[in-house]
């Protein structure tokens, strides 16, 4: 057995090991199952290269929409697990509550521009917060920079916060589609959206791909072989519904956020009160006082599978960074972190839970995020600053 295959078995040992003590340890249950989903969100997006930015970038470069495709995908199968898990937690939506712990932000310009800043965070360092950490496994010279980046952007959004809340935040509507249209109308607006944007990009697709596949076995294919991005996009959008019923929604930047918030304050580099941040449903960058946390498993088990994923595929490639990479790191992870600050999420959280679960909140950002991805992009390779 090659050395990186028997890796990749005692990784994946060790988190299985890990959520068994844990699940065996009163009152650490929900832990447990944040590791176990946490892994498996981490080995999904590496085998799927599930990262929006390269999605993006193979439509606009190639007009391959397969990427694209794949997220619709994730979302489509989101919606119809949430509005499951909705009916039954909260059978009449019509009322002035809403869903427990669910990704529902308030609509106005302060989260457009929060999504922009994202988007351009994603085109500068190269990926989203997600795919920063599925790579930190695949030894990304740029990723460890870019989360750096991601947490001086929290700190940036938590000093920027009170200033925009009193300006717009704190006036902004909280719109939950059900609330409005009921499940059903809710359901059915959303996968005909999802279905309108598809429509299009299934013209685009290119002929199957006829390169031969690596002769392995049908089992080990799954572990070496890369999985299609709309196969991908099904297991996110199944995973949102499981770990939402379980323990709450798919997110990574709430953890991240809080340890941000948590050396921040230790600082005293913060404002003494955070006007209705801690009020708002999102990713919650609350100060941390437990070690472990259940988002902070959940990312420790991401990282940890993608890597086992990486070595049992060959794809576990460590590099030195370059100067550039750094600078793009730490640049674009400062927007990454100061547009998940800011609009309460990433695209993750804000995006895919938060269209997931009828959140307007969610289209609004994910809009927002495209055009500033596409618009510093495109004027990053105008001015020869991205490739």
């Amino acid at each position: 057995m090659p050395l990186r295959v028997a890796s990749a078995a005692l990784i994946g040992a060790s988190i299985l090991a890990a959520a068994l003590n844990l699940s065996g340890d009163p009152g650490s249950g929900r832990l447990a199952l944040s590791l176990t989903f946490g892994a498996l969100f981490g080995f999904v997006l590496q085998r799927s290269r599930f990262c929006f930015f390269c999605l993006w970038r193979d439509l606009i470069d190639r007009r391959d929409p397969r990427g694209a495709l794949g997220i619709l995908a994730a979302l489509a199968v989101g919606t119809v697990g949430y509005a499951v898990v909705l009916g039954a937690w909260l059978p009449d939506p019509s009322g002035v509550r809403l869903p427990p712990d669910a990704h529902i932000g308030p609509v106005g310009p302060i989260l457009a521009l929060a999504g922009a800043a994202f988007g351009a965070g994603m085109a500068i360092s190269g990926s989203c917060i997600g795919a920063h950490l599925y790579r930190l496994g695949e030894g990304s010279p740029t990723a460890p920079f870019a989360l750096v980046g991601t947490a001086l952007g929290f700190v940036l959004g938590f000093l920027t916060w009170n200033t925009l809340y009193l300006a717009s935040i704190s006036e902004a509507p909280v719109i939950w589609l059900p609330q409005h249209l009921g499940y059903a109308g809710s359901l059915v607006l959303t996968l005909a959206v999802l279905a309108a944007l598809a429509v299009p990009l299934l013209r685009w697709l290119p002929p199957a791909d006829a390169a031969p596949s690596r002769r392995v076995a049908p089992l080990l294919a799954v572990f070496v072989e890369r999985w299609p991005t709309w196969l991908g996009g099904l297991a996110v959008g199944a995973l949102g519904t499981l770990a939402y019923l379980r323990v709450g929604p798919l997110g990574v930047t709430a953890e991240i956020g809080g340890r941000a918030r948590q050396a921040a304050a230790g600082l005293d580099l913060l404002p003494t009160r955070l006007e209705g941040l801690d009020g708002f449903r999102g990713c919650a960058t609350a100060i941390r006082d437990a070690i472990l946390t259940p988002n902070g498993v959940f990312i420790a088990g991401l990282v940890a599978a993608s890597l086992a994923a990486a070595l049992a595929a060959g794809e576990f490639r460590p590099a030195l960074p370059t100067r550039g990479q750094a600078v793009r790191g730490l640049v674009g992870g400062l927007l990454l972190g100061w547009g998940a600050m800011t609009g309460l999420g990433c695209s993750v959280g804000t995006l895919l839970s938060g269209i997931m679960a009828g959140a307007a909140s969610g289209w609004v950002f994910g809009a927002a995020m495209f055009a500033g991805l596409t618009a510093t992009l495109l004027a990053g390779r105008r001015l020869k600053l991205l490739a």
